[in-house]
């Protein structure tokens, strides 16, 4: 049984996770307001989150660099277009030193439970320490969770995986210590994380059978190295790195032309689809085709960038089946048609989704974080950051904040930024409250999902954006933002304040001086009353 130490610690800021999205709120909070009393809860042995966890063969971003980075924190050093799950975390790590953020951070800890006690006006989390099983408590005033949204593994719908004898894990737990040269390898999966370990793991095993389980349309790399001369212009010539940015976020801005179910956005659909196609059947097997190539809307599904995995299918010790594993068993997995032999087995079949928060109780004012979203159909947040009945608490990259087509970086800025402004007003408070109103809440979640059923996102191909529901039941789409991540920063600039309730607000100096003034012409209004009464 686990030992449960009595005392509490407490800091006036807590966040559950530090990779990208916590990083981005320690140093927003010291940049904008000078506060450092942050204490964040890392369930890994180090900071970055998902650049952390997924080291397998491969691991990339597929997002441009200088576009996939704090906007505060450019870096002109980037070696490529694309960066590696290695320079990403390196470049984590320097932000995170430089505002001196590891300090603040508790890793190899679980939160099992957040909640909101009305009488002192704070959260009290429950954390549980992974190796020892020891549990403590944490007190803050201002919760975040940025958690992130592809973290849990999928479980495997195979049957057998405990009775195989060779090695078995998922992509985001890529055993190090496993060599798969001269090994009898299966991927279970195709999509994009499988599409980046095939061809780098490939030529080292005796033989690779992945097993396709969807389609997805593919395009050609946009990836590329940048040289010396490159780096000292971004670093030397003032505003080259931030007009990069900008083009290359108006450039990825040109796919939302094909969300739209409109005429306009089908004939855009129709070109893009024709030049992906046209890509794969130049670059992959003939004899893999019918594998390959999808019948569905292009954009229904998030795109792959193309890194080298269809020409890798040319390998000759390499085999694609789209034959469903019924199986596995002790050296290999059983198909519908046959048996494949294998010492290792790799599980790319991605995380669960439309899920936030997994494995954390978080309890409101009046009901969980779980019952609130059953009452709305599926996960949502206004401004896909805040719930009602949960005070000061915020989410960082919560639901329907990201976008497929451009930078997560930038939903998570926009996230902390909406966050911070919404706060300022009781900042200076001990017992400043903000909450948001289910009204404006439930507006806003309406109008996304509403907007969102007329999007290539819920065109009907079977994706991860969509949570699996009965025939009769709505479509709910968690996961996605269906305007420009432009659109989302301007909502963070204004917040409506009329859809928030605050107690407790600090007095700025605005308001210190309109009391002054007031108490002034009191005073002199008594004055002239006395005088008045004495003449």
């Amino acid at each position: 049984m686990a030992s449960k130490e009595s005392t509490s610690s407490y800091s006036q800021f807590a966040c559950i996770g530090a990779g990208f999205s916590g990083i981005a709120l320690g140093v927003t909070l010291k940049r904008w307001y000078g506060i450092t009393d942050i204490r964040f809860f890392e369930r890994h042995s180090d900071l970055g989150g998902t650049w952390y966890a997924n080291k397998y063969p491969g691991a990339a971003c597929d997002v441009p660099s200088v576009l996939y980075s704090y906007s505060f924190e450019p870096n002109p050093n980037w070696s490529r277009v694309l960066p590696s799950q290695e320079e990403l975390w390196k470049y984590q790590k320097h932000v995170a030193d430089k505002y001196d953020l590891p300090s603040k951070m508790t890793f190899g800890v679980e939160v099992q439970k957040c909640q909101w006690i009305e009488q002192h006006k704070r959260w009290v989390l429950d954390v549980r320490d992974c190796k020892t099983g020891t549990t403590f408590r944490h007190e803050c005033r201002f919760l975040f969770a940025g958690s992130g949204i592809l973290v849990t593994p999928r479980e495997i719908d195979i049957p057998g995986s405990e009775d195989f004898k060779g090695s078995i894990f998922h992509t985001s737990q890529w055993r190090s210590d496993v060599d798969v040269e001269g090994k009898n390898v299966v991927v279970i999966g195709n999509g994009c994380t499988a599409a980046q370990i095939v061809p780098s793991v490939v030529d080292k095993t005796k033989h690779l059978t992945q097993i396709v389980r969807a389609k997805h349309w593919m395009l050609p790399p946009i990836d590329g190295v940048y040289t010396d001369y490159m780096k000292s212009i971004f670093k030397y010539l003032p505003g080259t790195m931030m007009i990069q940015r900008l083009l290359i976020f108006l450039f990825a801005e040109i796919e939302l032309k094909a969300v739209p179910m409109t005429t306009s956005a089908a004939k855009f659909r129709q070109k893009r689809r024709a030049y992906a196609e046209k890509f794969m059947r130049d670059t992959a097997p003939a004899k893999y085709h019918d594998l390959l190539i999808p019948d569905f809307e292009i954009g229904c599904k998030r795109r792959i960038y193309d890194s080298g995995y269809l020409a890798s299918l040319h390998s000759k010790n390499l085999t694609l089946t789209n034959e469903r594993a019924l199986k596995i068993v002790e050296n290999g997995v059983e198909t519908e048609r046959g048996f494949v032999e294998a010492d290792v087995i790799v599980l790319a079949n991605g995380f669960s989704t439309n899920t936030f928060l997994e494995g954390v109780e978080v309890v409101g004012r009046d009901e969980t974080l779980t019952q609130h979203w059953d009452s709305f159909g599926g996960a949502e947040a206004y401004n896909c950051s805040a719930m009602s009945g949960f005070p000061n608490f915020f989410m960082i990259l919560g639901p329907n904040a990201t976008t497929g087509h451009t930078s997560a970086i930038m939903a998570i800025e926009n996230s902390v930024n909406f966050a911070l402004r919404i706060l300022k007003p009781v900042l200076g408070s001990p017992n400043g409250v903000i909450e948001l109103d289910r009204d404006a809440e439930e507006r806003y979640v309406n109008r996304i999902q509403d907007d969102l059923s007329k999007t290539v996102w819920n065109s009907g191909c079977q994706s991860w954006y969509i949570q699996p529901h009965s025939e009769n039941s709505r479509v709910w789409n968690a996961m996605v933002y269906p305007y420009s991540q432009g659109y989302l920063w301007y909502r963070s600039l204004f917040p409506v304040w009329r859809d928030w309730k605050i107690t407790g607000r600090t007095r700025n100096w605005k308001s210190v001086l309109r009391l002054l003034l007031k108490t002034l012409g009191q005073e002199k209004g008594c004055m002239r009353l006395s005088a008045q009464l004495h003449s």
